[in-house]
């Protein structure tokens, strides 16, 4: 983790963005150092877990920790805003070893993350299917409908990350967990900085999708 500073601090040219990467950089660290179970060397494995960014507007903790965990050369953050760079101010599965779905449209990413979940279920797969979600983005109406859609069909290998940086504009009455709570997802509140905390949490056994609601705090 001591490296992620530095290695996000070497991309520049989407300033604007910055607080919603820096956001997520404990979750991401958390999940690709201790929980996923995908190395480079496994991207392609039928078995393995499928982490989905649907948060991608700003994904330069994204890029830091796939660099650091060896998914992509750490020489290309250097450039990343240029035009030939592989990496895009939103991700790019189709130039990018590891990355399971382009994204940063609003909205996206939780109904993709029903899908893959229900295929990896279709297929009897081990694998796990962990995406992370901005609390802003559930305001997108496609994500009331992933929301109920995971919880009606128990898609249990299901995992939902979401970064409360208290962005939403609407929010939700008793707050972000209960918006999945009410629809029968098993549910958790974690402060967003604390790895331990990350790691007990998405690592909880569940029979049903789940939702891990990750507090941060404006340093």
């Amino acid at each position: 983790m001591q490296r992620i500073p530095e290695l996000f601090a070497r991309m520049t040219g989407d300033e604007k963005h910055e607080w919603a990467a820096a956001s997520t950089i404990d979750v991401l660290w958390v999940l690709y150092d201790r929980v996923l179970n995908v190395t480079p060397a496994t991207v392609d494995d039928p078995g393995r877990d499928r982490f989905l960014l649907s948060k991608g507007h700003g994904p330069m903790a994204y890029y830091a920790v796939l660099a650091e965990k060896g998914f992509i050369d750490e020489s290309t953050l250097d450039d990343w805003t240029s035009w030939d760079s592989p990496l895009g101010q939103h991700p790019d599965r189709v130039l990018l070893r590891g990355v399971e779905i382009s994204s940063g449209s609003l909205g996206h990413g939780l109904p993709i993350a029903v899908g893959t979940a229900l295929g990896q279920r279709i297929g009897e797969s081990a694998g796990r299917t962990i995406v992370l979600v901005g609390d802003g983005e559930l305001d997108e109406g496609s994500n009331h409908e992933a929301i109920a859609v995971a919880a009606r069909l128990n898609v249990a290998n299901l995992t939902a990350v979401v970064i409360d940086n208290r962005s939403a504009v609407y929010g939700w009455p008793g707050g972000i967990a209960r918006r999945f709570a009410v629809e029968g997802w098993q549910t958790d509140e974690v402060d967003g900085r604390d790895h331990d905390a990350l790691f007990a949490a998405l690592t909880t056994p569940h029979d049903r999708p789940y939702a891990v609601v990750a507090k941060i705090e404006r340093s």
